[in-house]
């Protein structure tokens, strides 16, 4: 007897591409959890979703560039697939209403006005903000120059495939100590991905200097490198 064939969902109409912030306590929620949080606020705002077909559909949404577990950030982004047209704003408004506390929508623009191309091609780049947490940083200036006086620096994580070595260097744009004693850090998007945390291992290793552990993270800002001119397109912005 053959199985029957799961049903077929209508193509989504409108994409819409959300800015979202996760700060204070939020910073330590996994991306999986915040997923979860994000598919929840969707249905209580009832955004009329458009879903995946097969047998067990989804609500389309897709997501890029998600931050490491423990940083702030001002800049993550999600794409919401409708399967009714809607107002941009009101659906962000919805949606800041739904979310947990800490979870903040910072923009919603429709794909079909921003720039082309998907998500993922549109984030090339990071800026980081990392506090020291020690006033004034003492030798943070000399070990940044001498980092970045540096060619190559390997560093180790623990990924999913397993411990991976690789250059934390190469995808360091630029990084300064700013007068309140923190490190700006424009980062690419290499692959495998650096972190900030990876840049701060590599920082320890090649001058014996980083910040305590307890430094805290935030992502200012994720667009479009340009390495050139050290700047960062905004992936939100009109075509």
């Amino acid at each position: 007897m053959s199985r029957a064939q799961p049903e077929q969902q209508a193509p989504p109409v409108q994409r819409l591409r959300i800015r979202y912030a996760k700060r204070g306590r939020m910073r330590f929620t996994s991306h999986r959890d915040v997923s979860r949080a994000v598919e929840r606020a969707v249905f209580r705002a009832r955004i009329p979703m458009a879903y995946s077909s097969g047998f067990h559909p989804h609500p389309r949404i897709s997501y890029a560039g998600a931050s490491p577990t423990g940083a702030a950030t001002e800049s993550e982004y999600v794409e919401l697939a409708l399967a009714e047209v809607r107002e941009a704003d009101a659906v962000g408004t919805a949606l800041d209403e739904a979310l947990p506390e800490g979870l903040d929508v910072v923009a919603v623009v429709d794909s079909a006005t921003s720039r082309s191309g998907s998500l993922s091609d549109l984030l090339t780049g990071s800026r980081w903000r990392i506090e020291t947490r020690q006033d004034p940083a003492e030798g943070a200036a000399e070990a940044v120059a001498a980092f970045l006086a540096t060619d190559s620096v390997e560093v180790e994580r623990m990924t999913k495939k397993g411990l991976r070595t690789f250059d934390c260097r190469g995808a360091v744009v630029t990084m300064a100590i700013d007068d309140a004693g923190a490190i700006d850090l424009l980062l690419e998007h290499a692959v495998p991905a650096v972190r900030p945390d990876d840049v701060l291992t590599g920082l320890r290793q090649a001058t014996g200097w980083a910040p305590p552990a307890n430094a805290l993270l935030t992502r200012l800002a994720q667009g479009v490198l340009d390495r050139a001119q050290e700047t960062l397109g905004d992936p939100l912005s009109p075509r």
